[in-house]
């Protein structure tokens, strides 16, 4: 079998099962684990694949440039957006993660809203002019594939403060690889966000089910639950509800 037959090979396996096992993808096609492996390299090198040890897990199309994801999964992002919304209480102190789906949060929060929204994304914080609330902007390095304020300084700003919802964002929603992302100082930043808040809910659009990134953020059970319009009998959604995860679906 050629190089890019069995990297076609790979890709569907990924798809539909969700990972691969190097060892019995390499028996299954009599091949050298090395083969599987050097394939594996070069698909996750590509931004198709994302290796893990022994094999390989889908690469999330979530960590294309903040452009490109304005126009993913848009209808996903709104319900669940507006499921989310429906999470926040009167006055409450809400952290708001950078990213789409918290745009679309913005879009669908009541103009009226009282509470204090705290956020590291200036997208968002502007976004939030015509809106009540009170806003804090937490400042630091601009990471700017995520429109976010990320590094050391971002991440002790974020732990002087506290509330009582964090909405956040990944790139990865995974059984066995958890809440990923793309970048090491995002994800710490995130987790930093998560410490502060009583309850925090991932944004899960459909494009992130299943699919992984580089960086953990988060374990499955580390959150209060995942908001997602991924139905409840599919089989990703069955698989992470097997791996421990809250899920919390969508009306509509």
């Amino acid at each position: 079998m050629l190089a890019a037959a069995r990297k076609d090979l790979l890709l569907d396996r990924l798809r539909r099962d969700g990972r691969i096992v190097a060892k019995e993808m390499a028996a299954e096609l009599g091949l050298s684990e090395d083969s599987i492996r050097r394939d594996l390299r070069e698909l996750d090198e590509a931004g198709l694949a994302v290796r893990v040890y022994g094999g390989a897990l889908p690469a999330s199309p979530a960590v294309a440039d903040y452009a490109t994801r304005t126009t993913v999964a848009t209808d996903s992002k709104r319900r669940i957006a507006a499921a989310a919304v429906a999470l926040i209480p009167p006055g409450a102190t809400v952290i708001l993660d950078g990213g789409t789906t918290t745009l679309a949060m913005v879009d669908a929060l009541p103009r009226t809203f009282r509470g204090t929204i705290v956020t590291h994304s200036p997208t968002v914080a502007a976004a939030l002019l015509d809106h009540e609330a009170e806003v804090f902007l937490i400042g630091g390095r601009l990471f700017k594939h995520s429109a976010v304020s990320c590094g050391a300084a971002a991440v002790e700003a974020a732990n002087r403060i506290s509330a009582d919802l964090f909405f956040l964002g990944v790139t990865g929603v995974h059984p066995t690889a958890g809440l990923t992302t793309g970048d090491a100082d995002e994800a710490a930043m995130k987790r930093a966000l998560a410490s502060r808040a009583a309850d925090s809910y991932v944004l899960a659009s459909e494009e992130k089910i299943g699919a992984a990134s580089r960086y953990g953020v988060l374990g499955l059970g580390e959150v209060t639950g995942i908001i997602t319009d991924v139905g409840a009998d599919a089989a990703s959604a069955r698989e992470l509800a097997a791996a421990g995860a809250a899920l919390v679906h969508t009306s509509g």
